[in-house]
């Protein structure tokens, strides 16, 4: 019986190691027995997870004579590999710099040309920026896919071109919570400074003069305030605005009304908050629906007299039509931190506007938020290098953190189940319609099955592919190649402590390798479940198994019948394969039967052809994990 070409597809890594089993020494034991890896490491830090173990593998040149071992204590897991190199193409918090030095070879140069930029990403691994430098598509294609991770040191990233990196499979990190209370109090200076005409006051004393009526202010009490954009620096400005005895109202599409309601603050409309607002409070990302919103139109729903605030982007206002508006009286004042060209020219007539209050993108700029930033920028750069996830991409499913630890053994569990289906296809079709099912006893509300869908298209995709498939890029190579991935949610009764009971891979429209591997519906169908913290597949079309995913498989359909265990058996252990797991699903005695075959080794060819000869076994396919 020929060995199922399908096999033949699959990226041959397992010639660069010596033992496929490492001794559980760490808390990603379980992700790296799966896939029989050891704990490499760039640094004394770097592990290899499911996220990045086969890139790295293939990444590295190792040869025979240097061949990883998993054997031994978790030192000698450990590869002497080249630290990451990492780029800090602006200025970064010392704190921040430290963190990753004592992780990778950091290269701080800033004020780079972009011709300069192009040429140091190229030998670069990951890349830190702050807003004022453009991370164009040119920047990904000069990095040649070696640059695996930019971090925006900050909130926005609208410097950073997100559709050339997703295409390059490189994540994208911000640090969105540092700086959050710093943005916000800044804000409400600009807010309290500005009705109390502070700088102008101040600029006329030091001229000498003394000008107590001209610098009448107005009072905040009782005033309206609108918030526009309802996320982490907008509440934080409406929770302080509501102490100063404010009338706080926002819009915002995306903003939770019971987050909203919490705070005493009512969500409108666009129109509503603009035309009822005494202040508005500018805290929205720069995005094409909201470039330049702020213009002619805009300023004429306004209240006169309105005063505005913008601490968010400066791309949101149209400066020239902000001119105008101050100049006609709609808007009586403004105060802006940031603006569409930093710095600005010095004979800009918005700066130079008498009603204007101008500071240089101060939003985050405190001790304290620097660092915090710096910190949590580098952290969650170093965490991307390790292959982890991260709660702050901006390009890739956004997990919180406790979920991607209750996620673990299910992401290695999705992936494995992905890789298996697509071996199971044949035929000149291609693989085009897969269709997910998960089952679970939680609430659909409670269940986020973006990051397990990334990782089953990774499974599918890689082994008949030279694409390059991670967390980032999932959706749009799936979309590039053609597949049509639906997904479907069982309600269960079983334990809600689990996020998902089990999850099925289906593949439509195609012949497969393997006939018991088709279920009654035509399609082939595996499926899969966590138990004691390790992936099982558990059913192969409409049988019944219970195999542990490690190592490699052997799938065998037989005749039922008495000694096929102990033959076959024999067959791998006179070759010193080593059989891990072992299990046989029936429908009816005597008749068909599965055998799931979990091994060590990879069987060579005539290995197989041997258990193909056993007179009972109808077919088998062998399969790479």
């Amino acid at each position: 019986m020929a060995i199922s070409s399908s096999c033949s597809t699959v990226k041959a890594v397992n010639s660069r190691w010596t033992s496929p089993s490492p001794s559980p020494v760490s808390k990603f034991a379980v992700l790296r027995r799966q896939h029989l890896l050891p704990e490499l490491r760039y640094a004394p830090n770097i592990k290899l997870t499911a996220t990045n173990a086969l890139r790295t593998v293939e990444q590295t040149s190792l040869t025979e004579d240097y061949k990883l071992s998993t054997e031994g204590s978790d030192e000698e897991d450990t590869a002497s590999l080249a630290k990451p190199r990492i780029l800090i193409a602006e200025k970064l918090g010392e704190a921040g710099v430290n963190l990753l030095r004592e992780f990778g070879d950091v290269d701080c140069s800033y004020e780079l040309s972009p011709e300069d930029l192009k040429k140091k990403v190229a030998e670069s691994d990951a890349l830190i920026v702050r807003s004022g430098t453009k991370v164009t598509r040119e920047v990904f294609e000069a990095a040649k896919g070696r640059l695996k991770v930019v971090g925006r040191a900050g909130v926005g990233i609208d410097n950073v071109d997100l559709q050339a990196a997703t295409e390059y499979g490189c994540l994208v990190v911000n640090a969105p919570t540092a700086n959050t209370v710093a943005a916000a109090e800044h804000g409400i200076a600009l807010l309290a400074s500005m009705a109390r005409n502070v700088a102008q006051a101040d600029a006329s004393i030091k001229a000498g003069k003394w000008e107590r009526s001209k610098y009448v202010g107005v009072s905040l009490v009782g005033k309206t305030l609108a918030v526009m954009g309802f996320g982490k620096v907008g509440t934080e400005v409406a929770r302080r605005a509501k102490g100063l005895g404010m009338n706080v109202i926002s819009h915002d599409p995306y903003a939770p009304a019971d987050r909203a309601r919490a705070l005493g603050v009512d969500l409108v409309s666009f129109d509503q908050a603009i035309a009822t607002a005494d202040f508005v409070s500018l805290h929205m990302p720069l995005t094409p629906t909201t470039k330049k919103v702020f213009n002619d139109e805009t300023f004429s729903k306004m209240k006169k007299g309105v005063r505005l605030i913008n601490v968010a982007r400066g791309g949101v206002i149209d400066e020239d039509a902000l001119v105008r508006a101050l100049d006609s009286g709609i808007v009586a004042q403004a105060a802006l931190d940031v603006f569409c060209v930093e710095p600005p020219s010095k004979d800009s007539r918005l700066i130079q506007h008498e009603n204007v209050t101008v500071t240089p993108h101060l939003g985050a700029s405190t001790k304290e938020a620097q660092e915090g930033v710096a910190i949590e920028i580098a952290e969650a750069v170093a965490g991307a290098l390790k292959g982890e996830l991260s709660a702050t991409a901006v390009n890739a499913p956004m997990v919180a953190p406790e979920v991607l630890s209750e996620l673990a053994p299910y992401i290695v569990l999705a992936e494995k189940l992905g890789r298996l289906a697509v071996q199971l296809a044949s035929g000149g079709k291609g693989v085009q319609s897969i269709k997910v099912v998960y089952r679970s006893a939680r609430d659909r509300d409670d269940l986020d099955t973006r990051l397990l869908r990334a990782m089953i298209t990774k499974g599918i995709i890689e082994p008949i592919s030279d694409s390059y498939v991670n967390l980032v890029n999932a959706d749009f190579v799936a979309k590039q190649k053609g597949l049509r991935i639906s997904e479907e949610r069982v309600v269960v009764e079983s334990s809600p402590e689990h996020p998902v009971d089990s999850i099925q891979v289906q593949i439509s429209n195609v012949e497969s390798s393997f006939a018991g591997a088709v279920s009654g519906c035509g399609a082939i169908s595996i499926e899969g479940r966590v138990k004691y913290g390790v992936p099982h597949l558990t059913c192969v079309g409409s049988f019944d198994v219970d195999v542990s995913l490690e190592g490699n498989l052997i799938l065998c359909r037989q005749v039922d019948q008495p000694g096929m265990i102990g033959q076959v058996g024999n067959i791998l252990g006179e070759q010193n394969v080593n059989v891990n797991f072992m299990s046989v699903g029936r429908k009816v005695v005597r008749k068909q039967a599965i055998m799931a075959i979990g091994v060590d080794e990879e069987p060579d060819k005539k290995t197989l052809e041997r258990i193909g000869g056993v007179s009972a076994v109808e077919e088998f396919v062998f399969l790479k994990l």
